[in-house]
């Protein structure tokens, strides 16, 4: 039975990537690469590293687990199991490597792998991103800061503003692909002593390989501060779709209710209250970036290590990094889902940007005002009095700039345009433009 919801209800495509058969795939694929150095090098036959590729097909995860409970050293126990199937070139494995050689190498190649995959969720999600502020960048809506009304804006703008922000997230995502991309070969303290006079060598032979680069230098392994760059850069992800789920949840509140997630025909919204629709899809993505944001600590945490290291990073990462590329792509994947069926209520938007029976047009009102003659500065006390009186009569702002010695400024057209939310959207089309290209 599984113990961790990543194994059941959040398991996506990147699941693979983190579990414990590739993981020891991974670990004797550098060990392959290492022992086709050390053949061109001269130092083992040359038919050693095809024996060791035939083996590694051979070896199971499961007598891999069985030897590490027997003398409890992992990568030991996957050496030890690859010896088995390589008949007489089985001592030609790991010569010269410390373990971290061959983990933290393996490491990059499994991030890589979970970064590719997660690009392209991030490229399909924000595709579904773009055609939504197409179909929409003429439904104009009500703005809203500090939770009240502001000025007219449209949902066009809105899923622009998250378009460019994962175009942002993928650019940081291929940045940390390239700080991510890098392997070691270099022995217990980062001398390559073991290697000697060809240790350089050996490792840009490894590397190159493996399509990973060379550390320059390192100690016993490759340096936190780039596991902790991916780290961050998923919690950037997870804070884009947590503020793509806190819109869709409050904009489908009851008061408002002007979208709204996908609702099956056979969805139950709640055990006792038989009428309730809750954004429970928009509500886990906003728990789950909670998890991810808490292991970034985690992994800034782990950058210090001691001396030429210590082992506190080890079992953190054991959680930290399947649980962080899994829960993301988890969420990338649902956000998609939720935006292919998201419902739109036109009659409650037109009812919210008409519920303050015109305030929320002050600012034109008072530009119009500073075009008729009268300063910026008495335009703007103006109007706010204007707008004060109208909320505590009750009033239309219209109506009560109409009935003020100001209004006589404005013909009964002018009136009628300035009030129309629909021709206050300034560069708002061409905004939407830009941002699409």
């Amino acid at each position: 039975m599984a113990v961790s919801p990543l194994d059941s209800r959040y398991k996506t495509e990147m699941t693979p990537v983190f579990d414990e058969e590739n993981k020891l795939r991974k670990w004797m694929e550098v060990e392959v690469a290492l022992a086709k150095a050390h053949a061109e090098l001269g130092h083992i036959p040359k038919e050693a590293p095809s024996a060791l590729v035939a083996g590694m097909k051979k070896v199971k995860l499961e007598r891999a687990q069985e030897i590490e409970s027997e003398i409890h050293h992992d990568l030991m126990a996957m050496v030890r199991a690859l010896a088995e199937q390589s008949g007489e070139y089985g001592g030609y494995i790991h010569i010269g490597a410390t373990s971290y050689d061959i983990e933290d190498t393996a490491t990059a190649l499994i991030f890589i792998e979970g970064i590719e995959i997660l690009e392209k969720r991030l490229e399909k999600l924000a595709s579904v991103v773009k055609k939504l502020a197409e179909e929409n960048k003429g439904r104009v809506c009500i703005g809203r800061t500090h939770g009240q009304h502001a000025n007219p804006t449209t949902y066009g703008m809105k899923f622009a503003i998250y378009y460019q922000e994962l175009q942002r997230d993928l650019e940081r995502l291929r940045e940390a692909k390239e700080i991510m991309s890098v392997g070691k070969m270099s022995g217990a303290t980062g001398t390559m002593a073991a290697f000697g006079a060809e240790g350089i060598k050996m490792q840009e032979l490894v590397m190159k390989e493996l399509g990973l680069k060379s550390a320059i230098v390192s100690n016993q392994v490759i340096q936190r501060d780039r596991h902790a760059e991916v780290m961050c850069t998923l919690g950037i992800i997870a804070g884009t779709l947590e503020k793509m789920a806190k819109e869709i949840r409050n904009l489908s509140r009851p008061e408002m209710g002007e979208i709204s997630e996908p609702f099956g025909a056979k969805q139950v919204g709640s055990s006792t209250m038989p009428h309730k629709r809750n954004p429970h899809k928009s509500e886990r993505i906003c728990s789950l970036a909670r998890v991810v944001r808490a292991n970034v600590q985690t992994a800034l945490e782990n950058i210090p290590l001691e001396h030429e290291r210590d082992l506190t990073n080890s079992a953190n990462e054991r959680f930290i990094f399947p649980e962080s590329f899994i829960v993301t792509d988890y969420m990338a994947k649902q956000m998609t889902a939720i935006l292919e069926g998201l419902e739109f209520y036109p009659e409650n938007i037109t009812r919210n940007l008409e519920l303050t029976r015109g305030l929320v047009m002050a600012e034109r009102v008072m530009m119009a005002l500073v075009e008729k003659g009268m300063s910026r500065q008495e335009a703007h006390e103006l109007v706010r009095d204007l707008a004060q009186k109208a909320f505590k009569e009750k009033k239309g702002l219209k109506e009560v700039l109409k009935e003020s010695p100001e209004g006589k400024k404005f013909s009964e057209k002018e009136l009628d345009g300035l009030f129309d939310p629909a021709t206050y959207l300034g560069m708002a089309d061409k905004i939407v433009d830009s941002a699409l290209k």
